[in-house]
């Protein structure tokens, strides 16, 4: 079963925690998506911060993929930004990469069911 880690930043996490499942209250921009790579998580979940001016909330999502990684956003209007624990109860998925579609995260359902979904192999 993977590790979950629930952290408000994903500058919380490090080397130790690679094939974790990361579920951060951090946007899904660009410099988030560094710290992701520095760890590599399983997946890691962000927030999409309203997706912003040239999808930069989404900008790691397409990172990511493209060093093997999967992540996911959350709607912003469904989990308060910098807050891991609303992310992981109250967010809904908005965006995947292919990578984590692959795991079968889908737009639309609720962030901890698809984590327990995840991590019980289903």
């Amino acid at each position: 079963m993977a590790v979950l880690r629930i952290v408000d930043s994903i500058t919380e996490l490090g080397p130790a925690d690679e094939g974790c499942i990361a579920v951060s209250g951090s946007h899904g921009g660009m410099s988030s998506a560094r710290y992701a790579l520095a760890a590599r998580p399983r997946l890691s979940v962000f927030n999409d911060a309203g997706v912003g001016k040239d999808a930069a909330g989404l900008a790691a999502l397409a990172f990511l993929q493209s060093h093997g990684l999967a992540a996911c956003t959350v709607a912003h209007a469904s989990a308060r930004i910098g807050e891991a624990q609303s992310t992981f109860a109250e967010g809904v998925v908005s965006h995947a990469n292919a990578l984590a579609a692959a795991l079968g995260v889908q737009a639309g359902e609720n962030c901890k069911a698809m984590v327990e979904r995840l991590r019980s192999g289903a």
